[in-house]
């Protein structure tokens, strides 16, 4: 689905990659309504756009909250009078602890706005989106989705949840004109630990060189391409890209490599897999 003169509700838009899929969906002619629990960030959006602010939208609401949820269609609608397009990029990381010493607390939440968080914003605007003569849903998964990154197993089984639930619905879909994106980001530099309440990130500058951290304006691009071209699936950083080929050649290969990585960094690296909002 080609996004000039669409209307396009981008989920995490008050910062990261989920910025800059709305100023690049301007700039290519989209009106776009941004949602985030953030509404001071939102505003920072706006100013950004510039020019363009008149086709924005900024919507202030938590994902979480399923009534809040299904308010958004109707204002987006009553704003711009159709919607064709969701793409669900708001996510945050659990606080990088093993499973057996993370509270419930924080797995509820990390589950709440990562899965259901998705589902509730599907579940409202898919029936508007199947009245549209074409539309797209974009899910953000991520790497973390199909391989396992120790000290974030709940962040990883959340995002496994939104890949499936991505194909799932594309099957449920076909013969629609309604299409399905699931997207993989790798590692992606944004302010996701900040988002997630977890403080900034201890990393050095060394470090984050080593790292290789995708920039979020070039995630953006990889993923507005993929939705113009109704693409199944699109991993977003060679990182992540890689890891798709290793995990099919030997899934056990693939964690034990990941493992490796991770139990020499689990301390110093918090925050760097998978990022998305």
């Amino acid at each position: 689905m080609k996004t000039e003169g669409k209307v396009i509700v981008v989920t995490g838009a008050g910062s990261g990659i989920g910025r800059e899929l709305a100023l690049l969906l301007l700039s290519r002619g989209a009106r776009v309504a941004g949602v985030d629990v953030n509404g001071v960030a939102l505003a920072e959006t706006v100013q950004l756009a510039g020019n363009l602010r008149d086709r924005f939208e900024g919507l202030a609401a938590d994902i979480t909250n399923r009534s809040a949820v299904e308010e958004l269609p109707g204002q987006v609608i009553a704003r711009f009078g159709a919607v064709d397009g969701l793409i669900n990029n708001a996510g945050i990381i659990q606080p990088f602890a093993r499973l057996n010493d993370l509270d419930y607390a924080s797995i509820e939440r990390v589950l709440n706005v990562n899965l259901l968080g998705s589902l509730f914003a599907i579940k409202s605007f898919l029936p508007r989106l199947l009245q549209r003569p074409e539309a797209h849903i974009v899910n953000l998964s991520s790497m973390g989705g199909f391989v396992p990154v120790p000290g974030q197993t709940i962040y990883c089984a959340a995002k496994a949840g939104v890949k499936l639930m991505s194909e799932g619905l594309g099957s449920e879909l076909l013969g629609t004109m309604v299409k399905v994106t699931v997207v993989f980001p790798g590692a992606i530099a944004t302010n996701i630990r900040e988002n997630s309440g977890l403080g900034a990130s201890p990393l050095s500058a060394s470090s984050k060189r080593t790292v290789r951290a995708l920039r979020a304006q070039r995630a953006a691009e990889i993923i507005v391409a993929a939705m113009e071209r109704n693409a199944y699936n699109v991993f977003v950083g060679r990182d992540a890209w890689l890891m798709d080929k290793l995990y099919r050649f030997s899934p056990r290969l693939a964690v034990r490599a990941i493992a490796s990585r991770m139990s020499a960094t689990l301390a110093a690296t918090p925050g760097v897999m998978g990022e998305t909002n």
